[in-house]
């Protein structure tokens, strides 16, 4: 995604909406498409805690280290691809109204017009597929579609067009047959959901 005009109002961000939009940008770039040996590479060398974002990145990482690339990639395919169609749909109206290209589709394409996001040739999934969202949340957090957003616009979108199910596919991805690679993946996008809701509700409540 990008924007429809040049840069022109962009403010600094703090340390922490950097370390937001990292996250964002990671977790995008790990379910999007099967991940490349370059970013396979780079999840080996990730470093941990003892958080439940930590204790996944570590075992991410080992198994970034341990598991053939190949076999990394068909698991991808396997769980959002298939023969067919994979064992999870990461878009936004399928998860919400059980159909694809359906209103909440609709509705966060009206939201991108407004804010000025425009989709990037030659990309076929549909906007409401779970990474093109991870990408709109740290170009709002960066201020990448021609100005700064505020915590409040950022609120409103995470939660019309993210909240209402990026748990639940975070889960699925988490608990889905035969995954292993992916699992820690979706315990990483599930608690930094979480965090990301607590967060913008703790600032709605202030």
């Amino acid at each position: 995604m990008r924007a429809k005009e040049a840069i022109t109002d962009i403010q600094p961000i703090s340390e922490e909406d950097a370390l937001r939009a990292d996250m964002y940008d990671f977790l995008a770039s790990l379910l999007r498409t099967e991940p490349g040996d370059e970013l396979i590479d780079k999840v080996a060398q990730l470093q941990g805690d003892d958080t439940p974002i930590g204790s996944a990145c570590l075992t991410l990482a080992h198994l970034a280290k341990n598991l053939d690339n190949g076999l990394i990639r068909n698991e991808y395919v396997e769980m959002f691809i298939g023969v067919g169609r994979g064992e999870i749909l990461p878009f936004a109206s399928y998860y919400l109204t059980g159909f694809l290209n359906d209103k909440p589709l609709a509705n966060l394409r009206s939201d991108m017009a407004k804010i000025g996001i425009v989709r990037v040739e030659g990309v076929k999934e549909p906007e409401d597929h779970i990474a093109s969202l991870f990408d709109m949340m740290s170009g709002l957090i960066r201020g990448h579609f021609g100005r700064s957003f505020s915590i409040g616009e950022q609120a409103e979108f995470f939660n019309k067009h993210i909240e209402p199910w990026g748990g639940l596919l975070m889960r699925d991805i988490e608990a889905a047959k035969s995954v292993v690679f992916f699992a820690p993946v979706g315990t990483i996008g599930k608690a930094f959901l979480e965090i990301e809701s607590t967060a913008f509700s703790m600032d709605r409540a202030g």
